[in-house]
């Protein structure tokens, strides 16, 4: 009887301090590379990890590659920044939940010597035009990324794109194709906050920023319960709570990476 009140008693206190039990106090979670290169994430779970305690597990890849993995249930949850994608994404049924994160903007940046002369420009479009024109070197993701995405939109606007040995498609993440774009000397699109992150280490310059369209808002989902039996929907809708709460979006707007604000929160609470 000693025992059996003892064990209770233990699991009262397990209960009260919210300690895991099982598997399910792991979370899933596919997001960009900008939110893992940045540092951002190693900043924000573990503050989400110490209050739930809830381990996230973390897979960072570009956008598309992020929403494949959590249509297919490989993931409890996706934190990308392509708004249509997203939508698609939600219109066929894959996620539940969604809700807007942060934003931020995407720019275009280069070497300093600026060889396409674009440099102050707030057209993103006329800033790419320029740039095929002097037929320096671009370097795009190409990996169906959400800045990728968001580059092939631009040059359809443009009407024109590099061509050759001119245009680049790596097929890397934003970290990696920063630093060949500082290799070759080259201009790339790319989010502000893994720019920040490599600016020093790549030396390029800010060449176009501050147009509308360069807008880069992220959003979060939790994939559908309905689809995967095995999905961790609890674990997915308390990160979900968490990030967009108070608390989270705090830590949001006070990540900053050398003195400079890259993410900005979605919601003023």
């Amino acid at each position: 009887m000693r025992k059996f009140i003892v064990l209770i008693a233990s699991g009262s206190i397990l209960m009260g301090l919210n300690l895991p039990v099982s598997a399910e106090d792991i979370v899933r979670l596919s997001t960009t590379t900008s939110t893992d290169n940045s540092g951002l994430l190693k900043y924000l779970l573990p503050a989400f990890e110490a209050r739930t305690h809830i381990k996230v597990h973390v897979i960072s890849v570009g956008t598309g590659k992020a929403l494949e993995l959590a249509k297919n249930g490989d993931v409890d949850v996706t934190l990308v920044h392509a708004r249509a994608a997203e939508d698609k994404f939600m219109a066929e049924g894959h996620g539940v939940n969604r809700r807007d994160v942060m934003y931020n903007d995407f720019i275009i940046v280069g070497p300093v010597e600026d060889l396409a002369g674009v440099k102050g420009s707030r057209d993103v479009v006329s800033a790419l035009q320029k740039i095929t024109a002097s037929k320096v070197k671009f370097i795009s993701r190409g990996d169906n990324s959400g800045t990728d995405q968001m580059e092939q939109v631009y040059w359809k606007e443009a009407g024109v794109k590099p061509a050759g040995s001119a245009y680049v498609s790596a097929g890397l993440g934003m970290g990696e194709v920063l630093t060949m774009a500082a290799e070759m000397k080259a201009y790339t699109l790319t989010d502000r906050a893994t720019y920040g992150a490599y600016r020093a280490k790549t030396g390029l310059a800010v060449q176009v920023e501050g147009d509308p369209k360069m807008f880069n808002p992220y959003g979060i989902i939790a994939v559908n319960p309905a689809k995967y039996k095995d999905i961790n929907i609890q674990g997915a809708n308390s990160l979900i709570e968490w990030i967009t709460s108070a608390e989270g979006q705090k830590k949001i707007n006070e990540f900053k990476v050398d003195g400079q604000q890259l993410f900005f929160s979605s919601y003023k609470k």
